[in-house]
């Protein structure tokens, strides 16, 4: 089964925040790999903005990826608990006492309208799963969907639910995590363990995501079943990715595994690099409210963190094989990741002669 959204089977993560910036996603699509804009953060209009703007850059297949948000409460006193806790790396950074936000999260709603109106060629969901109708009317507005799964019930689902493809998220990957069957804890199957057992229980085709930097990755993702892979980390460190400079220097400094999965940032468990702000808070981690509530709550600690070029309060979002980061324009990545991969492939067809 071959991809058939573009020419290479690569798929350039959505990654909120800001990494996914027109010219990125353009880059990629214009390459021959599939770019992902990470809609979630940003209101309707702006959501519109932004698929127009790569519009003008590309006339090639894009995806705009939203998180399925469903509405969570927070008392007045968790709320309280949760902004006092936060207080003294507010002060650090000069920022005031904290109020409650007027809002938690954008409308998924309106989100969701803006894409049937603007109909990307791809649109893909995660966190949770959404009703066939939906799909369908994504389907008839001309969007092939994506459904994230982190374990088989997950996949299936989504498969019943008429997602177009599946993209497997092994633990490995840098981000929010995607599970909505079950608890986070027993949904952190490996890549390598979780692609051929989701290709398996599913008819549509799957994407691999999670540790894949390279082509040896792709290849293997290849061989275990998956028709594509959706990377991450490794395009955050293209200059046409928008995170700050800090950031992508830590990156590309990064050594084995320094990550770690987090409640603490976004009340959603999210995997990145360790640093002061999480291990400041990790006592807190079972208290944290859930996402998007802990995310609003922390957006002004980042902000103001990133404005003053302090890395240890950014969320810095990375999987486990950040180590492996390298800094090439996105297009120049891409190629390069196919000439891998087909190294990679090749390498494996001699290695099985030989027995």
């Amino acid at each position: 089964m071959r991809f058939s959204l573009t020419a290479f089977p690569i798929i350039q993560a959505p990654m909120a925040g800001g990494a996914t910036t027109p010219e990125l996603v353009a880059a990629v699509s214009n390459a021959g790999g599939l770019g992902s804009l990470a809609g979630v953060l940003l209101p309707p209009n702006r959501l519109r903005e932004e698929i127009r703007a790569i519009r003008t850059r590309t006339a090639r297949p894009f995806n705009v990826n939203l998180f399925v948000l469903k509405p969570v409460q927070a008392t007045s006193e968790e709320l309280r608990a949760a902004m006092e806790r936060l207080q003294p790396i507010r002060a650090e950074l000069g920022l005031p006492q904290a109020t409650v936000p007027s809002k938690f999260s954008e409308d998924f709603a309106a989100q969701l309208e803006v894409l049937i109106e603007e109909k990307p060629p791809v649109v893909s969901f995660h966190l949770d799963l959404v009703p066939a109708q939906t799909v369908e009317r994504l389907h008839e507005a001309g969007c092939q969907v994506i459904g994230t799964a982190t374990n088989v019930a997950e996949a299936v689902a989504w498969e019943q639910a008429g997602a177009d493809y599946i993209c497997a998220q092994g633990a490995e990957a840098g981000g929010h995590r995607g599970t909505f069957l079950g608890p986070v804890e027993q949904s952190l199957t490996g890549t390598m363990a979780l692609v051929p057992q989701v290709a398996d229980a599913v008819r549509v085709p799957v994407i691999a995501a999670g540790g894949i930097m390279d082509g040896r990755g792709i290849a293997a993702a290849l061989l275990l079943g998956a028709v594509a892979v959706q990377m991450g980390t490794a395009f955050l460190t293209c200059p046409e990715s928008g995170i700050h400079p800090l950031y992508k220097q830590a990156l590309l400094q990064a050594q084995g595994d320094p990550t770690v999965l987090t409640r603490t940032f976004s009340g959603q468990h999210a995997r990145g690099l360790r640093n002061a702000f999480i291990e400041r808070m990790q006592p807190y981690e079972a208290q944290v409210p859930p996402y998007p509530i802990q995310n609003a709550l922390t957006s002004e600690i980042r902000q103001a963190a990133a404005k003053a070029g302090r890395l240890h309060f950014m969320s810095l979002w990375a999987g486990q094989a950040v180590a492996l980061s390298r800094a090439l324009p996105a297009a120049q990545l891409v190629e390069t990741l196919m000439q891998e991969t087909h190294a990679a492939l090749r390498q494996a067809q001699r290695n099985h002669a030989y027995e």
